[in-house]
């Protein structure tokens, strides 16, 4: 086994150590008080948050055809990872330029961020399912790309959860319904939502949005792209 290898090793198993911790008090507090904070938001800005994450789903559900790329092959760990990070790189630079732009604008133009990045952070798991060696054709993949959404930004008890799924995804999908529709994205758009809401919140505001946009879209590509790898290294023999 080469440095590489042992040393993604080493990470995977920290990572998935911390995504079983116990949650914490403060995590419970934090959750309550932002679900306090997102019944004090405008009814509009609630409703543009939920068609933006509506739209997302049935993008990543239906929409696949137009954005999948054929499963990369013959490939190792460590080019696969290369190539990943390469990925996240490009599109954290185009994330961060976008809530730059539409933070610079105030509340109008910066309500325009949140379906954008959706559509980025899309994009960005396509080409690393892609990448890994899976193909998004098959419906249980793009799943899986929602699942990774779900870990990624939900709250920790949530993230518990979705974890414990992913962790055994091959008998988790082996009884998934033939039917595509019977997915429940009803619980998986509201903790999107519930995550992001404070952060997006003062990308709104005037003088601040554009610094604001410009640092939130960019820690949250790195997050987002860290779970990719690591969510993609639990279905490989090599880290199993």
């Amino acid at each position: 086994m080469d440095d590489y290898m042992i040393d993604a090793k080493v990470q995977h198993k920290l990572w998935k150590r911390e995504m079983k911790k116990k949650v914490s008090l403060i995590n419970k507090i934090a959750s309550k008080t932002q679900k306090k904070f997102n019944s004090m938001l405008p009814q509009k800005y609630h409703e543009i948050l939920t068609n933006a994450v509506k739209a997302m789903v049935k993008t990543v559900l239906f929409g696949y055809k137009y954005i999948t790329k054929e499963p990369y092959k013959h490939l190792s760990i460590e080019e696969r990872e290369k190539i990943v990070k390469s990925k996240i790189d490009f599109y954290k630079k185009t994330a961060m330029a976008e809530g730059f732009a539409t933070g610079a604008g105030g509340f109008i133009l910066g309500m325009t961020d949140f379906p954008l990045l959706l559509s980025i952070k899309v994009k960005l798991l396509y080409d690393i399912a892609a990448i890994y060696g899976f193909d998004v054709r098959d419906y249980k993949e793009r799943l899986y790309i929602l699942n990774i959404i779900q870990l990624a930004f939900s709250s920790q008890s949530y993230g518990k959860d979705v974890f414990n799924k992913m962790e055994n995804w091959d008998e988790y999908s082996y009884h998934l319904p033939g039917n595509i529709n019977d997915f429940d994205w009803e619980s998986f758009q509201q903790e999107y939502r519930d995550y992001l809401d404070l952060a997006k919140l003062l990308q709104l505001m005037p003088v601040i949005g554009a610094a604001v946009g410009f640092y939130v879209n960019g820690k949250l590509l790195d997050k987002l792209g860290d779970v990719a790898i690591n969510s993609y290294r639990m279905r490989l023999e090599e880290f199993k």
